[in-house]
């Protein structure tokens, strides 16, 4: 609890997963991928509850084991390849809520892809949206982009090389001419309860920025990404 406000925090981990087969169990540094996230909520000073969305019996057993909740599993629709990353959210505040009519004030969507993502992240992200209540709904955390967006290129069936923003060349040549740019980076999602049911989505017309370090940003999505975390999770202090 920040401020007198609860803080649920969801943890979704399905079993199926391309890149990393069963990434979210596999095991990291000495733990499984998603016992990295449940650590970190269950270090945070603000979040209350901490709950693993899942599909999968083998998943369920594992974040019990780590000291995650699980008190339901969801349904297999909501864990395929093309399921919104708000839907299996959606479904557990919802169900929390026909179930034991219990609602929090805010959600925190911790994906189990982002190791390197800390309390001290967490409990940051937490303390800058709910110090600016009523001017905020949410806040998603970013990542400043290596180079510049404008570098970026579209490449045709020919391999003909297209723009994908237009921009004066003779202008604009150097890193340091553009305007900073950043990217989601999958770590910290954090909404009010109220605007997650209004807008069904962590981004709104009012939602803050929280900017990570590159590092701290490693999202897992293939084995290079697996092997990079995993060293650095090895590596750091």
């Amino acid at each position: 609890m920040y401020n007198g406000k609860s803080i649920l925090a969801i943890i979704p981990a399905r079993g199926g997963s391309k890149g990393v087969p069963r990434k979210n169990i596999k095991i990291m540094a000495g733990k499984p991928l998603m016992a990295w996230s449940i650590e970190a909520a269950q270090r945070s000073k603000y979040i209350d509850r901490i709950i693993v969305s899942t599909e999968d019996p083998e998943i369920k057993d594992v974040a019990l084991n780590y000291g995650a909740e699980v008190p339901f599993l969801r349904p297999t629709e909501l864990a395929l390849d093309d399921t919104p990353g708000v839907a299996p959210v959606l479904y557990t505040v919802n169900k929390m809520i026909k179930d034991e009519k219990k609602k929090y004030d805010y959600v925190i969507l911790l994906q189990p892809t982002s190791p390197l993502r800390t309390e001290k992240h967490i409990d940051e992200a937490i303390e800058i949206l709910l110090s600016n209540i009523g001017k905020y709904y949410s806040l998603i955390s970013v990542t400043e982009l290596e180079h510049p967006v404008y570098w970026n290129r579209l490449v045709g069936q020919d391999m003909k090389l297209k723009e994908f923003l237009k921009y004066d060349k003779s202008q604009y040549f150097r890193r340091q001419h553009f305007e900073k740019a950043y990217r989601l980076n999958g770590a910290i999602y954090l909404i009010e309860t109220e605007a997650l049911f209004k807008y069904k989505d962590f981004e709104t017309e009012n939602t803050m920025a929280y900017v990570m370090d590159r590092k701290s940003s490693i999202d897992i999505d293939c084995k290079d990404d697996f092997g990079l975390a995993e060293y650095y999770l090895k590596t750091s202090d």
